[in-house]
């Protein structure tokens, strides 16, 4: 039976309804490796006789049942997990770029992808362009006869711009790269990368798929032929999640359009206030009719997402003070959980920029990312108001 409500793929997508010792729940098989019952049947698997597991590295029923229920979610053909977003994200470009290729980077991205294009990929002979901003018709110009991955956050972190997808993947076409994005932010109750016309989608599952803060683990899905091709390179590298962590994110994943849901009204309402507020310079925030992309995110996303950026009118010593005063988002890095997380973009993801680049970013001192969590939105918009008295006066 075909599921047609989010609510009810998030629960039951990918789970067969007869589960092992007939439990509820997944179980979490916590093993290493999968004995065979004889040389019989050691031969049989060697030529492909017979398909099944054998050592941990390449599969778990656990962690498989995670992966069964993402590519549910995504509406793709297969997924793969693996241990955090950028062990998912670098396997990826270790998959489809060899040395001579070039790949593009459209708008934002999180600043470890970032290193790891400018950094790690030349020195495997790969070169790394960058469109700055996002704008109709000006991926095309930046394209080169080898670019072989084109690479796109929607939303991007943590200005929150949404470029096109479908022109992304018309201009991907065209030159025959491989278009991937990078949909953590919007989550598949948001956005459907790959009905858009992406190649493949990747998530860090910490985030909203998990949405606890108590995991890291990572996800591509795609069609099972490419899916093929980037598990061989997860088998070399290594790089999967353990047993109980998939164990949590399918946990996870049975809240999240409900909770998904709530972040998206919550947020909105949040910036909302904060666009009225005297103290706030600009909030970011694609739900916004001031957001420079709000018509892209109109027709793209089902929803603007849990997460709201916003400079503050001040110093960066101000900012550092407005968000000490708050009293219920947790001052920590990440998204997408139950609880609220706030941070001050200079001094947490950004740190290690120098001035110069981070100006060249559009990062302020004073611009702040707030995750919203499942809290009531009225008490959030409180407990900003009376952080925004403190560090502002009266």
């Amino acid at each position: 039976m075909a599921f047609k409500g989010f609510s009810t793929l998030s629960v039951h997508g990918g789970e067969s309804r007869r589960k092992p010792e007939n439990t509820l729940t997944i179980p979490i098989f916590q093993t290493a490796t999968y004995p065979f019952s004889n040389m019989d049947e050691r031969l049989a698997y060697n030529a492909g006789k017979i398909s099944r597991l054998t050592y941990g590295r390449y599969g778990n029923p656990t962690q498989r049942a995670a992966e069964a229920k993402i590519a549910a979610l995504e509406g793709g053909e297969a997924a793969l997990l693996f241990a955090s977003g950028m062990a998912a994200i670098t396997t990826c470009f270790l998959t489809f770029l060899s040395r001579g290729d070039h790949v593009l980077f459209v708008d934002q991205c999180y600043w470890q992808t970032r290193a790891f294009a400018t950094e790690l990929l030349p020195r495997l002979g790969v070169k790394a362009g960058f469109v700055p901003l996002w704008a109709p018709g000006e991926v095309k110009k930046t394209l080169r006869d080898n670019t072989k991955v084109i690479f796109a956050e929607v939303p991007t972190n943590p200005h929150l711009h949404v470029p096109d997808l479908r022109e992304l993947a018309a201009a991907a076409r065209e030159c025959g790269a491989k278009l991937i994005v990078d949909s953590t932010m919007a989550t598949p109750i948001n956005l459907r990368p790959l009905e858009l016309g992406a190649d493949v989608v990747v998530h860090s599952a910490t985030k909203y798929l998990g949405g606890h803060n108590d995991l890291v683990a990572g996800a591509v899905v795609s069609d099972a032929e490419t899916v093929e091709m980037i598990k061989a390179t997860r088998d070399y590298l290594g790089g999967i999640p353990d047993p109980h962590g998939a164990y949590l994110l399918i946990r996870g994943i049975k809240t999240l359009a409900v909770r998904v849901r709530h972040q998206n009204r919550a947020a909105l309402k949040i910036a909302q206030f904060l666009e009225e507020r005297p103290e706030v310079r600009r909030v970011y925030y694609p739900g916004l009719p001031s957001h420079p992309h709000h018509r892209v995110a109109k027709g793209q996303l089902a929803g603007f997402g849990g997460v709201v950026s916003f400079e503050l009118d001040a110093t960066g010593e101000q900012t550092s003070r407005f968000l000490d005063a708050l009293r219920i988002p947790y001052l920590a890095s990440s998204f997408g959980g139950v609880e609220s997380l706030v941070e001050q973009s200079a001094l947490t993801s950004f740190c290690k920029f120098t001035p110069q680049e981070r100006a060249e970013l559009g990062i302020a001192d004073s611009l702040v990312r707030l995750s919203v969590g499942l809290e009531d939105p009225e008490d959030l918009i409180a407990d900003l108001s009376q952080a925004l008295k403190e560090a502002f006066g009266p």
